[in-house]
């Protein structure tokens, strides 16, 4: 009776295209990509797969609208009075960090690199870009230098978090790989074995944001 009563109280609240994206980034989150399943997602919403499938049609439609979703969030307009580089930087940062806090988001923009979700993000950047003044004949190459950068760093932060040892943490496995970086060969690894104690100290947003404004400067040049 009791797991009867707890499922009919969940369902009180109608079942919709939106309650199952939600759900679905739950389950994400949780478990990542192997984690979604619709028997998941039916025990989840206490309903059965039929009453999900009216709604969506399979697992990657699932996973495109939970991208959607997440990546609409962290687009969020910014304050009416933010410069063009405060705007982009804002941008950057609220990405950086949605794919930071969701892992499987960034895998999944690289699945499918002009789902709806990317293409909104360019559009986004596109007109940042236009509103710094860059001349037309040089915004896709800016607008593109700065999606890149953007999705691809935050990916890899991602992929980087998503390798780490169970129960390991940050510190250790940073430390783990500057050790091993400075014990390369020297002639052959000169670069990364000076940087093998930078590598342990650095913080990977503050370094995100500091590639950001090179671009950021190199862009703005073309102006003057």
């Amino acid at each position: 009776m009791e797991t009867r009563t707890g499922r009919a109280e969940r369902r009180e609240e109608p079942l919709s295209r939106e309650r199952i994206v939600q759900a679905a980034v739950e389950l994400l989150d949780a478990s990542g990509e192997k984690g979604l399943t619709f028997r998941a997602l039916a025990e989840r919403l206490a309903t059965g797969p039929g009453a999900i499938y009216w709604h969506i049609t399979g697992k990657d439609e699932v996973l495109g609208a939970a991208t959607d979703a997440v990546i609409a969030d962290a687009m969020s307009p910014g304050s009416a009075d933010a410069t063009p580089q405060e705007a982009v930087r804002a941008l950057a940062l609220g990405l950086f960090d949605t794919i930071d806090a969701h892992p499987w988001v960034g895998s999944q923009l690289a699945r499918a690199p002009w789902q709806s979700a990317m293409l909104r993000v360019f559009e986004r950047i596109g007109r940042l870009v236009r509103a710094l003044g860059v001349p037309p004949s040089a915004e896709f190459t800016s607008a593109s230098a700065l999606f890149n950068y953007i999705l691809g760093v935050g990916g890899q932060n991602a992929a980087n978090a998503r390798a780490h040892e169970p129960g390991a943490t940050r510190t250790e496995l940073l430390d783990n790989v500057s050790v091993a970086w400075a014990e390369l060969d020297p002639d052959e690894y000169a670069f990364i074995r000076s940087a093998a104690d930078r590598l342990r100290e650095h913080d990977d947003r503050t370094e995100f944001l500091a590639g950001l404004d090179l671009i950021l400067s190199g862009i703005t040049a073309t102006l003057i």
